[in-house]
C-alpha cells in the first residue's frame, strides 16, 4: 500500500531529492534537519521523537509548491528546485540571450542563469543574490550568475510566461542542469525553455513551522 507520508532525515538537499522522488505520488515529505541550514525541515534532530509523534497523529499541514518544466536539446525534464543554464567551460563566460513571455529581454555575458522555484529560491538562487520567494507564490525567480553588468537584476516571473534561454557564444558550450544534474548541452544557437510546471511538490510541515519562522531562524538571526 502507498505511504501516507515520507520522513526525511538530512539537510535541504536530501529533502529536495525526496520531493523529487515523490513528485506526482500524492505522498507529502516532512524533513528532520540533520544538515546545516535545514530551511525545508519542520524540526531539528532533538525534536525528532515529539515532532514525529505529532506528525503520525496527523498534526501537520501540507504546502503545495510549484515545480518547473524544461525543454532542452535532449528532451524534457522537471525540477523541484531549479533549472540552471551555465557555461560548460570553467572560468569562461557565456553569452546568453533571454526572452520572457515571447518578448526579448536581451543578451548578457555571464557564468549562467538560474531559474528557481519558491522551494529552490533559498538554495543556489539565494547564494547568487536572488530573491527569496515565499511559499504561496506561483512564480519563478530568474537570477544571473556572475553577470558582466551592473544592471542584470533578478526577475520574478509569473505563470504563463515561458523563459527561453539561447546560447549565443560560438566557442563555449552551455550546460543545462536540472536540480543540480546536468541533462543536456547547449551548442551555439541552441536553447532551453523553462516554465512553471503543472505538478506540485508536497512539503509537510508542523503547523508552527511557518515560512517566516524558518526564514528568521535560518537566515535573519
Amino acid at each position: 500500500s502507498a505511504a501516507d507520508i515520507a520522513v526525511v532525515l538530512g539537510g535541504d538537499g536530501t529533502v529536495l531529492r525526496a520531493l523529487t522522488r515523490f513528485l506526482g505520488t500524492g505522498v507529502p515529505v516532512v524533513g528532520v534537519n540533520f544538515g546545516r541550514v535545514g530551511f525545508l525541515s519542520s524540526m531539528g534532530r532533538r525534536d525528532l521523537e515529539v515532532g514525529l509523534s505529532r506528525v503520525f497523529s496527523g498534526e501537520y499541514d501540507i504546502v503545495e509548491l510549484p515545480t518547473l518544466e524544461v525543454e532542452h536539446p535532449e528532451g524534457t525534464g522537471r525540477a523541484v528546485n531549479d533549472v540552471v543554464v551555465a557555461s560548460g567551460s570553467l572560468g569562461r563566460m557565456i553569452e546568453l540571450e533571454v526572452a520572457v513571455g515571447g518578448e526579448e529581454l536581451g543578451r548578457q555575458p555571464c557564468d549562467g542563469i538560474i531559474c528557481s522555484t519558491p522551494s529552490g529560491s533559498t538554495a543556489y538562487n539565494l547564494s547568487n543574490g536572488g530573491p527569496v520567494l515565499m511559499w504561496g507564490l506561483e512564480a519563478m525567480a530568474l537570477t544571473y550568475v556572475a553577470a558582466h553588468s551592473l544592471h542584470a537584476r533578478p526577475l520574478v516571473i509569473p505563470p504563463g510566461a515561458d523563459v527561453i534561454i539561447w546560447n549565443r557564444t560560438h566557442d563555449v558550450e552551455g550546460g543545462v542542469l536540472v536540480d543540480g544534474h546536468r541533462v543536456s548541452t547547449l551548442g551555439k544557437a541552441e536553447r532551453a525553455v523553462v516554465r512553471l510546471g503543472a505538478e506540485r511538490s508536497l512539503l509537510a510541515t508542523l503547523p508552527e513551522a511557518t515560512f517566516v519562522r524558518r526564514y528568521r531562524q535560518s537566515f535573519a538571526s
